[in-house]
């Protein structure tokens, strides 16, 4: 019996049909024609991609923009997991946020899986972190066995005071010991998510599992591990639900599919360039080095015990590097104060140079770290092998690997930071010092992030996968997609097709987009925000059920909320307040009891927000959204681009605000019943040439004009 291959037009075919049977299945799906659109582009794309071990592999990647109510999950859900079943692979779906992620894995997989004739498993994907390390619970919650000080919180030297220090340690251990009890009543799984109620992040931090304190089948936990459990499960599952900071976090690690052989969907796929920037960006803590004084007796301690060899004389070199890192404290503090006025704030060097005052400490940080790093790692490779030779001491070693990795994180952002600090190539990075009181403790930063976050995406990210699909309802920039595939290291690239669906929404009948023109030009900031706020209070009195005013910053958002009139207190839920839980919870009660309520907030209110019917009537958007290059890495590259003869205001700056305002606007019609209105009071809009050009990017409102003082 022959069996013959499934040519690309097949698998198409097959996973189209299944997205078609899955539409007749489920009574609650629409047939809607931008959504069929997109099932196709998905299935012919992910078709094309080889994958595995190939000479010259094809690739395909689809970029494609999905209107509101478009259905995009159900179109690239019923193809890309009916294709991977039958090509016998997997597919990997990483999104941006957690109710993404809730909305995958309680709604939207399990509706697919009743609709399809082919079982399949899926799971969701956390880091190492999310889940409890059972050696360091044991041994904190007294029911193991080891040094007392092994895992001693670090706490900054005059930052708390004894007794404070004495309430959190008593508060932790009857925290460590209700974790322990639930663990072994099998009532918990060791996932922090899963806990009754979530610990403290810095409680939480001594006990979670870590790449570097986790002797991995060398631990005597191993079996009864949370999180390899979690990955056996994953290792079990054809479908993967993951967030873009694992998938770049672990490249090259085998925590999730090899990406050159499995398809992949990036949901909420705007987000891609800005989480490729924080995780390739390194930063040092110049304020507490107390971890610097124990480097040394961890290292001997462990050796000691394990009768091995450092071969290196760690005291002298931590305390040269001690030294040196406190000079540079000084020195850093003295920079940032000279240039601040001597208040905390922001020093970027230009042009990524850094001063020849910091060359030569900054060239000493980093080989006395470099140095240290290694010996803490050639240190942990003899733990590891001790315990794999010698199971007797499978305990011990789990426990004296967790005190070196303990340590291990700091020391290496110590080494990397000074690395890209000393690095200067053709692009520059960006490199700023950073000095912030909190708590009444000083913290001292230095700093170094790439600019260009293509660049790293196609070199780390692209050049693995070989099917993919990236998608979200804003992904176009005045109506191309030129700056996210820029941005997304996508741009000329021919394996890239583009596709925008329309929403299904009528947003000429079902809405109205009302610009405010008013007397004072935006520029004119105090001016214009009171010109504004007056305007406001005048349209919030008109919300009649729920509405949302989006703000440009906390000032502007403050000065709003500072001028509400006494009947409108109660009715306006401010971000910041409550949590955002609570808040919409709050303004939703309101809203079915047939109050008014309106929801102050900032850019995370602007995106991701669905409030569907009667909670959002209307939109008010104070000023166009524009961030000023006011964040170092913003400010270094648009002094790049000026630098080679370009225009960043141009090139980054409209783009980026032409995104936001279309996410802004995205907020008022959410279903095809919703009727809504939005209201800008930014006259560029219509008035300059750039606004012109956002204004053809968004959904077509009918647009009306209004002066001010109507």
């Amino acid at each position: 019996m022959t069996f013959s291959i499934p040519t690309p037009a097949d698998l198409s075919a097959h996973a189209l049909h299944t997205f078609e049977k899955m539409l007749q299945v489920t009574k609650t799906f629409k047939i809607r024609e931008g959504q069929h659109a997109m099932a196709t582009c998905v299935a012919d794309t992910l078709s094309k991609a080889d994958l595995g071990e190939c000479a010259a592999p094809s690739k395909a990647i689809a970029v494609i923009q999905a209107g509101t109510g478009v259905g995009k999950s159900a179109a690239y859900l019923s193809t890309s997991v009916s294709m991977a079943l039958e090509r016998k692979t997997r597919v990997l779906i990483s999104t941006a946020t957690v109710a993404l992620q809730e909305q995958l894995m309680s709604k939207d997989l399990p509706a697919l899986a009743a609709a399809m004739d082919k079982p399949f498993v899926f799971a969701l994907a956390k880091g190492r972190g999310r889940y409890v390390c059972k050696v360091k619970l044991d041994r904190l919650a007294g029911t193991g066995s080891g040094e007392e000080d092994m895992f001693e919180e670090d706490f900054p030297v005059a930052a708390l005071s004894t007794a404070s220090q004495q309430a959190i340690e008593e508060r932790r251990m009857h925290l460590y010991e209700h974790m322990a009890n639930v663990l072994a009543s099998g009532s918990w799984n060791g996932d922090r998510d899963m806990l009754a109620q979530a610990p403290d992040g810095s409680d939480w931090a001594g006990v979670a599992a870590e790449r570097h304190t986790c002797t991995a089948r060398h631990c005597p936990k191993y079996k009864e591990c949370s999180y390899y459990n979690a990955r056996t499960r994953l290792a079990e599952a054809n479908v993967i639900v993951a967030n873009h900071d694992l998938v770049l976090a672990t490249l090259g690690l085998k925590t999730l599919p090899d990406l050159d052989n499995c398809l992949v969907v990036f949901d909420e796929g705007h987000h891609l360039p800005a989480v490729a920037l924080d995780q390739f960006a390194s930063a040092m803590d110049l304020s507490n080095m107390r971890w610097l004084d124990k480097l040394p007796k961890a290292m001997q301690d462990v050796a000691g015990k394990l009768h091995l060899h450092l071969g290196e004389d760690v005291t002298t070199v931590c305390a040269q590097l001690r030294t040196v890192l406190t000079q540079t404290q000084k020195l850093v503090l003295d920079m940032v104060h000279e240039s601040t006025e001597g208040r905390d704030g922001t020093l970027r060097f230009p042009n990524g140079e850094l001063p020849d005052t910091l060359i030569d400490p900054m060239t000493q940080i980093s080989a006395q770290a470099t140095g240290l790093s290694k010996t803490l790692e050639a240190l942990g490779v003899d733990v590891k092998a001790i315990a794999k030779d010698d199971p007797s001491q499978a305990v011990l070693c789990a426990q004296l690997y967790a005190k070196l990795g303990a340590i291990a994180p700091r020391l290496n952002s110590v080494a990397s930071t000074a690395q890209l600090l000393l690095e200067h190539g053709e692009q520059p990075l960006a490199k700023w010092l950073k000095a912030e009181t909190e708590g009444g403790f000083l913290n001292l930063t230095a700093h170094a992030s790439p600019m260009v976050p293509g660049d790293l995406l196609r070199q780390f990210l692209w050049s693995q996968v070989r099917g993919a699909i990236i998608t979200s309802a804003s992904l176009t920039s005045c109506g191309s997609f030129d700056y996210f595939l820029q941005e997304a290291g996508l741009s000329g690239n021919r394996n890239v097709t583009t596709l925008e669906v329309s929403s299904p929404f009528d947003y000429a009948k079902q809405g109205t987009l009302t610009v405010v023109h008013t007397r004072a030009e935006p520029k004119q900031a105090e001016a214009y925000t009171a010109e504004m706020v007056n305007l406001l209070m005048a349209d919030l009195k008109d919300v009649q059920h729920g509405a949302l005013a989006l703000f440009t910053s906390r000032a502007q958002m403050r000065a709003a909320t500072q001028a509400l009139p006494v009947e409108l207190l109660d009715a306006v839920l401010v971000q910041g307040t409550l949590s955002r839980t609570r808040l919409l919870a709050s303004h939703s009660a309101r809203v079915e009891a047939g109050l008014p309520s309106i929801l102050f907030g900032l850019q995370s209110f602007g995106e991701g927000l669905d409030l569907p019917g009667l909670l959002c009537e209307t939109v008010f958007i104070c000023k166009l959204p524009f961030a000023p290059p006011s964040e170092p890495v913003d400010e270094a590259r648009a002094e790049w681009l000026r630098k080679m003869g370009r225009d960043p205001f141009s090139e980054l700056v409209i783009p980026a605000t032409a995104i936001k305002l279309l996410q802004w606007t995205g907020r008022a019609i959410r279903t095809e019943e919703d009727q809504a209105h939005v209201i800008c009071y930014d006259k560029r809009l219509q008035l300059q040439s750039y606004g012109k050009r956002m204004l053809n990017g968004l959904p077509p409102y009918a647009v009306k004009t209004r002066q001010a003082g109507r």
